[in-house]
């Protein structure tokens, strides 16, 4: 059974439909990414998922439940961890206080969580009480994902990581999630460098216009030629 299945899904914002009939399944352990072009409904998947967007059809199971319609905070409940691609962070609290309400519908914290979560992010160790919005973007991105996995979640969904960041520190971000990856926590991706997401990942789906075109290895989706003509840049 898939630790995350998306059937036939059709969802939106209010009266705008977004997504038709899109399936996404991900195995425990896995590492998947959805690439594809601007308004393609990638990070509608995403939002859909933890309860943002309206899923209007289909279903969403996770561990199989169906979470479909579920708030964001039962879904983080749930231990679905969620990195938005923008406004990720509150850039006037600490560090210390960003990662405090990264874990915010836990009972109790577990200290060694932070801990963890420092170790995997050292620039973050050194900054505790330094206000988000004085990071850079990089440091602000590790914020961000350091946030989402003080649920110690199960799946890790992350919309677009390396939006807005220099050249020399995506290729730093890429191995953290290499690494958040190989420690155990499945992973599903949205990404608009699709060929170092494609390259680095277990599967990949390719939406187009709020629908299913390609899924496959990553590796494979790489040799498509159809692929790499029409989304790849040839």
């Amino acid at each position: 059974m898939s630790l995350l299945e998306v059937v036939d899904l059709d969802a939106g914002y209010g009266d705008l439909q977004v997504l038709s009939g899109v399936d996404i399944h991900v195995d425990d352990g896995e590492y998947v990414t959805i690439v594809g072009p601007n308004g393609a409904g990638k990070s509608t998947v995403m939002k859909t998922i933890v309860g943002i967007a309206t899923c209007l059809g289909g279903s969403i199971e996770y561990r199989g439940t169906d979470i479909a319609g579920m708030a964001p905070e039962e879904v983080a409940h749930e231990r679905i961890g969620y990195v938005p691609q923008s406004d990720n962070v509150f850039p006037t609290l600490t560090v210390e206080e960003n990662l405090r309400l990264g874990a915010y519908v836990l009972d109790e914290v577990p200290q060694d969580r932070k801990r963890e979560v420092y170790d995997r992010f050292p620039a973050l160790a050194d900054r505790p009480g330094e206000d988000a919005g004085s990071l850079s973007g990089g440091q602000q991105q590790m914020l961000a994902m350091g946030c989402a996995l003080m649920l110690d979640p199960d799946v890790l969904l992350l919309d677009e990581p390396s939006a807005g960041l220099a050249p020399d520190l995506v290729d730093d971000m890429f191995d953290r999630v290499d690494e958040i990856n190989d420690a155990g926590t499945t992973i599903l991706m949205v990404e608009q460098n699709a060929k170092e997401a494609l390259r680095r990942c277990d599967r990949g789906y390719v939406l187009a216009n709020g629908q299913n075109r390609y899924e496959d290895d990553g590796d494979a989706l790489l040799d498509d030629e159809e692929v790499r003509r029409e989304f790849l840049g040839g």
